[in-house]
């Protein structure tokens, strides 16, 4: 399954994901507790930075990319697996 964090709000990630056409969901992350834990959280003044992160099935994470491009990686990533 692919998802997406975001520190948005649920209305700001809906339009984000309409805007588009994700067809995956995005968690709202907006006490950046998740965000934080996956280094994404580095350097609160500049915003989000984008990680990439598999977690398999045993809840190990088997990649970490310190940064994707939010609209290449998901489709690169599919491929790949």
């Amino acid at each position: 399954m692919i998802l997406g964090v975001s520190f948005d709000t649920p209305d700001d990630n809906r339009k984000f994901a309409e805007k588009f056409n994700f067809n995956f969901p995005l968690i709202c992350d907006t006490d950046r507790k998740i965000g934080t834990a996956y280094g994404a959280n580095v350097d609160p003044a500049k915003g989000a930075q984008r990680v990439g992160v598999v977690i398999g099935r045993d809840g190990k994470i088997k990649e970490y990319q310190a940064r994707v491009d939010a609209r290449a990686w998901p489709a690169e990533l599919v491929g790949r697996l």
